[in-house]
């Protein structure tokens, strides 16, 4: 580990809502909610009464009573991350995005021209707020994981340096949450234990911490309490997986609607692949029910593809495994993600080219949606409901 802290996180503060305060004044200082019936983002000003996402934005305004709800801009958010993220790559070449509103940033080679991280990362806040009008919160640590801490208690707007020799003593005392990978169901695990400190956790052996929650999620749990995360900050590596979810509210679903909501999702994520040029192998589907506990079921295709027929029959297939658990559990929210991607050049070569074909029929089906939008062409069964609008990717 190095002996200075050259690691940022920057993480622009609820990303879509500030765009939306940003581009209206009479939005400023008032809780936002962006979305139709779900909220995408909530502003600081709503957050403070309860909003959280994906809720319901009945939901929501039920807990805020004084938001306005915005239709999403989607375009807009994207224009506003390539801003951005400009800016980073000014900053330093060592970028690593992570979404678009976030990235790690690794200024280890600017100590003698651009002076201490700390300072390095003010000017970038300060970058991004002149000519972006957007806030920004940065971390700072020595290791990705640590920054990532450093910006999530460094919200809203903030910078936070965690010193070198300081880290344990600034993790430690922090919940349980905060350890990458700890969701809902993880957290209740642990404080059944008594585990309710990223301390907590660090005092307890790693075997204990296998025996609680299995090999891999004990031992990447032991390594995170005790600071120990050796990755560097990559660039220039491809995405490893597409994906999109659509949250689905309180209400009981038929089954028939959650398979047409999952084929809806099929189609955007097949066509995202196509448009990336990129085949994958690997479909999983990840449910989230009513009492809050996920479901996550994967399966691997024998050969890569982006065709959206073979991805959607393995797709249900998963879905209909957990049929049972819909039933009697309910679901609010679905979400199918194609994994182990690679080039499709090799596949397209090897294709044949016939009239009918899936590949003709999705290739159509892409250029009809290029010209006239991506709700110009729908399935049947989708017809009426609202899937909710394409988050932007970064390039890949």
């Amino acid at each position: 580990m190095v002996d200075t802290a050259t690691i940022l996180h920057a993480d622009l503060d609820s990303f879509y809502a500030s765009v939306e305060q940003r581009d209206d004044p009479a939005l400023r200082g008032r809780p936002v909610l962006v979305g139709g019936g779900v909220v995408l983002a909530a502003s600081y000003e709503a957050k403070a009464f309860g909003v959280r996402t994906p809720m319901g934005v009945a939901q929501a305004r039920a807990l805020c009573p004084g938001a306005v709800v915005v239709p999403p801009r989607m375009s807009a958010y994207a224009t506003a991350s390539r801003s951005v993220f400009g800016i980073f790559r000014d900053t330093t070449p060592l970028v690593e995005p992570i979404s678009i509103d976030e990235a790690f940033l690794d200024v280890g080679g600017l100590l003698r021209i651009r002076g201490a991280p700390a300072r390095i990362a003010a000017r970038l806040r300060a970058q991004v707020r002149d000519r972006v009008g957007l806030p920004i919160t940065v971390g700072v640590a020595r290791t990705k994981f640590l920054a990532k801490v450093a910006s999530g208690v460094g919200k809203p707007d903030g910078l936070l340096v965690v010193a070198p020799g300081g880290e344990l003593a600034f993790l430690h005392p922090l919940g349980v949450e905060r350890l990458w990978g700890v969701g809902p169901v993880t957290a209740a695990k642990l404080r059944e234990q008594r585990l309710r400190t990223v301390g907590d956790v660090a005092r307890v052996g790693e075997a204990a911490l296998v025996a609680m929650l299995g090999r891999h999620t004990g031992r990447h749990l032991h390594a995170l309490a005790h600071n120990h995360d050796p990755r560097p900050v990559r660039t220039g590596v491809r995405r490893s997986s597409i994906g999109a979810q659509c949250a689905l509210g309180g209400r009981p679903r038929a089954f028939a609607e959650i398979d047409a909501t999952l084929a809806a999702l099929v189609d955007r994520v097949t066509r995202r692949m196509r448009a990336a040029h990129r085949a994958g192998r690997t479909v999983t589907v990840r449910l989230r029910f009513r009492d809050f506990a996920r479901v996550t079921r994967s399966r691997s295709m024998r050969v890569p593809t982006s065709l959206t027929q073979p991805v959607l029959d393995v797709a249900r297939g998963l879905l209909e495994q957990a049929h049972p658990m819909i039933a009697t559990r309910g679901l609010t929210l679905v979400g199918v993600a194609v994994g182990n991607l690679e080039s499709d050049r090799f596949q397209q070569l090897e294709l044949p080219i016939r009239a009918g074909a899936p590949e003709v029929l999705d290739a159509a089906l892409d250029a009809v949606r290029d010209r006239f939008g991506a709700a110009s062409v729908t399935r049947a069964a989708t017809l009426g409901r609202e899937l909710g609008p394409s988050v932007p990717l970064l390039p890949d």
